[in-house]
């Protein structure tokens, strides 16, 4: 039923995409809840057990790990907290899972900071609701899952009068939509006892990582991708963290993390050999994959197949693995756009994480990061708003180092906090710090609408340019450049004395030259630079001091 909950809201995330409220390029929740339920997906499909706990103890570890953006943060915490309803259970009666739907969302609305109703809470809730009414009137799992079904669409429907966003946009929350969609797809399994496999990711998916069409093969500084599970029973923290390190000096982008059956290996090594051959001294192994990277790349392997994990850690091959010493204070910064990372490398960021809109990447992806870093201290900047709370989740499931998350919400805010960077600062210290900088930038964002819709007053066609300040649309217009300067004239004001332009892959430089000129004559005391930020979707990103 898992299974198939993920196989249905992934063959309709692009339905789920096209609700979100916002007609920018950030239509992304279905694809980011699908990436995540497909992960619970693919971890339960790993075993052969029957044990209801068993099975949704799995779903929520995988979910937990691949979750991508807010929406899927969310999904991840239901997942968690409907496994927490059915522990000790072998099976599962309507009493039981209405108390396991009520877990979840009790988890979920624990994991929000300040949570809005007309969202994914407020139809898992109805759902919760509906559960625990059905659960005294039948013990039929079929009758049951219609009812709360039902319900959650009838609360659904109602979404766009709790959220005024959404009824201006004509649309139900996309959130709870996905939501419904898995809760169908289980529905639709329920009588079907034939043999169902996990979806493959579409080529739509955000596991494209134009990064990869760049890496050279002498970039990939360890041929061999090796993965596979060490089963030990209640293996002990002292044994995985001796075989971390010991995976650390035969090879780089490692994962080894544990429950009470397994342990996870994945690591880019040379000599695949050596790794089996450690961890044959602690359980025996099974799920053995090894891939061989610069084989992989020469023939153009499609990616497209790969997990949000593994589409990471390939794109990860980018940056090369440096024997550096220890430092006091760590940085993983979110960027689009080889310009923009750049600028980040430069500035002291140690890792780069490829995402951003429509590329959210998951709390496993930060994980990875933050693990290739020879700090105790990581200082994370995710640069978008729907990516904070992945980041906050890692650092709830780290363990061995200290993580701090500035909540950046865009690539202007991050490079300020990255001006904070100096010597002698606690990290602790240097992350108040950053949030202090941020709180001077404003950032223009100028993108176009996917789609017809109304937003406030704004009447907005299909292609049209949006430009926004910070997250609001200010300007709606038909051409870049009119857009763009039209939005400058309401934003920069006789107190501002630097503009930073990042111009996007789909504009030129002398485009970005016509901007900085404006801002010149318009505004002689402004100080205005231009760099390449080679971003995708957005014509250009621009920091106003």
């Amino acid at each position: 039923m898992i299974i198939a909950g993920a196989n249905e809201l992934t063959a309709n995330k692009q339905l789920v995409d096209a609700m979100n409220v916002f007609p920018v390029p950030d239509g992304d929740t279905g694809t980011n809840m699908s990436l995540t339920v497909l992960a619970a997906a693919r971890e339960s499909e790993k075993s052969s057990s029957l044990r209801v706990d068993e099975i949704s103890k799995l779903a929520a570890g995988g979910a937990l790990r691949g979750a991508r953006g807010n929406s899927g943060v969310i999904t991840s915490q239901l997942f968690r907290g409907f496994s927490k309803g059915l522990e000790g259970l072998e099976e599962a009666g309507v009493v039981d899972l209405a108390m396991a739907l009520d877990k979840g969302v009790q988890t979920a609305y624990k994991a929000v900071m300040k949570p809005k109703e007309g969202t994914i809470l407020t139809v898992a809730r109805a759902c919760a609701e509906a559960g625990a009414k059905l659960s005294l009137e039948t013990d039929d799992i079929e009758v049951f899952l219609k009812g709360v079904i039902e319900y959650g669409h009838e609360v659904l429907a109602k979404t766009p009068e709790m959220l005024p966003v959404l009824k201006q946009a004509g649309v139900v929350d996309a959130g709870g939509r996905g939501l419904l969609y898995v809760l169908e797809g289980a529905l639709k399994h329920i009588h079907d006892e034939g043999p169902i496999t996990v979806a493959e990711p579409t080529k739509s998916e955000p596991t494209d990582f134009a990064a990869l069409a760049s890496i050279e093969n002498e970039d990939i500084t360890f041929g061999y991708c090796t993965e596979f599970f060490i089963n030990v029973n209640h293996p002990d923290d002292a044994t995985v963290q001796k075989l971390k390190s010991y995976l650390g000096t035969i090879g780089d982008s490692i994962v080894c993390v544990s429950d009470e059956e397994i342990i996870k290996i994945h690591v880019h090594t040379d000599h695949p050999g050596l790794a089996i051959e450690k961890a044959l001294a602690i359980g025996s192994l099974s799920g053995l994959k090894i891939d061989n990277m610069r084989e992989q790349h020469t023939n153009r392997i499609d990616f497209h197949a790969a997990t949000p994990m593994q589409a990471f850690e390939k794109a990860a091959a980018e940056e090369k693995k440096e024997d550096a010493p220890k430092k006091d204070i760590g940085f993983v910064s979110i960027s689009a756009g080889k310009g923009l990372s750049d600028i980040f490398r430069n500035l002291g960021v140690d890792k780069i994480i490829e995402g951003g809109q429509t590329m959210n990447p998951s709390t496993e992806d930060i994980l990875n990061a933050v693990e290739q870093i020879h700090a105790d201290n990581i200082i994370i900047l995710p640069n978008n708003k729907n990516i904070i709370l992945a980041a906050e989740q890692a650092v709830d499931l780290c363990e061995d180092k200290n993580l701090f998350v500035v909540p950046t919400r865009s690539v202007p805010e991050g490079i300020s906090a990255m001006f904070c960077n100096a010597e002698g600062l606690e990290a602790g210290e240097m992350a108040e710090e950053m949030k202090e900088a941020i709180k001077a930038v404003s950032t223009v964002s100028v993108t176009y609408a996917v789609r017809d819709t109304c937003f406030g007053d704004k009447e907005i066609t299909e292609g049209d340019i949006l430009c926004m300040l910070n997250d609001e649309i200010v300007v709606v217009a038909k051409e870049v450049a009119e857009g763009t300067k039209e939005v400058l004239k309401q934003t920069i004001t006789e107190d501002n004395e630097m503009v930073s332009i990042y111009y996007g892959a789909d504009v030129t430089e002398d485009d970005a030259q016509e901007i900085a000129a404006f801002i010149e004559e318009t505004y002689p005391d402004c100080e205005v630079e231009i760099q390449s930020g080679d971003q995708p979707l957005y014509f250009y990103i621009i920091s106003i001091e």
